[in-house]
């Protein structure tokens, strides 16, 4: 069965494996090993910590395969992005450019450096390995955090976002990279992309244009993918929307990616959460599939997929496998979310 908890030392091994071999990048994971090490170990004192308001936390997740104890994927939660240094994302504006004599009056889409969102919870450092087939697994390792957001709301802010992907081709070449990145820096993007630090580095704010750039100037394979998912990253994209995301108004200085926002008070980890008792069983209960969610002592936080009767009175019936995965038993409460909204059709039956 596969499960997400939160990573630790005993991991290093196997994180850094996935640091140097994923792709995209993940800031969140350092290829210097001691850098890494370093950033497991904030992970480990953040999840322990007595946090009343977000700050410098960190916190890792692994998706851990119980019959191997291999691990299949991470995905990690920034409590406060550019906590040290800004976050640096472009701004989508509008100016305007008008003239009385001409009688011209022209709205001029422009993109404006902007460190906005500094200080909000960033899900980041998403990544699931190759072999895994089916849509299940992306979907418990990037929806078990916003589970954690959820039932540890002080930890974080009120909104959080996400950057996705945004378009390259099969070479790793981003045409807004190239139409805008190149001209200041002079180097490729896959380069920067590792020095950038998840968009918190001073030296973006040192290199990039201060001034507004102007998209009607762009060429049009780089105004064509501004604000676009890579093809990759399409999936992420879905299940963000699941949860309840939504785009903004920013998109990534790099590579123009979107950037997500939800609102956690919004999100369907909070409005169709369910606390339900655990019940030991050998059979899996037959019904929808749900996120199951624990938060044990000392952080130890688990969280599955599994099958669940409809009715909340029914509990959660929960075979052997789930519960060691959760680390749960009998009498225990574990957090409760449908994986997927119900169809229209199914709302609409319900009225009837």
């Amino acid at each position: 069965m596969l499960f997400v908890r939160p990573g630790r030392l005993a991991d290093l091994d196997a994180l850094e494996h996935m640091a140097r071999t994923a792709q995209p990048v993940l800031h969140s994971l350092p290829h210097d090993r001691r850098a890494l090490e370093a950033r497991v170990a904030l992970s480990e004192d953040s999840f322990r910590a007595d946090v009343d308001f977000p700050g410098e936390e960190f916190y890792l997740f692994v998706l851990e395969d119980s019959a191997s104890g291999k691990l299949m994927g991470t995905a990690s939660i920034v409590a406060s992005a550019g906590y040290a240094d800004p976050f640096y994302a472009f701004r989508n504006d509008a100016l305007i450019h008008a003239s009385r004599e001409l009688h011209v009056n022209r709205k001029i889409h422009a993109l404006t450096m902007s460190h906005e969102l500094t200080g909000k919870s960033r899900l980041a450092g998403y990544y699931i390995d190759p072999s895994l087939r089916g849509d299940a697994a992306a979907h418990l390792m990037s929806r078990a955090r916003m589970m954690y957001i959820a039932a540890n709301r002080k930890r974080f802010t009120p909104e959080v976002f996400s950057l996705l992907l945004g378009v390259t081709d099969d070479s790793g070449v981003s045409p807004f990279w190239e139409a805008v990145g190149r001209k200041f820096f002079g180097r490729d993007f896959k380069d920067i992309e590792l020095e950038s630090g998840g968009r918190s580095r001073t030296f973006i704010a040192e290199v990039m244009p201060t001034y507004p750039v102007y998209v009607p100037l762009l060429p049009e394979a780089a105004q064509r993918v501004l604000g676009e998912p890579d093809s990759k990253a399409l999936l992420a994209y879905e299940i963000h929307q699941e949860e309840g995301f939504e785009t903004d108004r920013y998109i990534d200085i790099f590579d123009a990616g979107p950037v997500l926002t939800a609102q956690v008070d919004r999100s369907a980890c909070v409005t169709r959460n369910e606390t339900r008792a655990l019940h030991e069983s050998d059979t899996a209960a037959h019904g929808a599939t749900y996120l199951i969610a624990h938060n044990g002592v000392n952080g130890e936080f688990r969280c599955v997929l599994g099958e669940l009767a409809a009715e909340r009175k029914e509990g959660a019936s929960l075979p052997l496998a789930a519960r060691l995965a959760l680390n749960v038993s009998e009498g225990d409460t574990v957090r409760c979310v449908p994986l997927h909204a119900p169809h229209d059709d199914e709302l609409s039956g319900e009225a009837q």
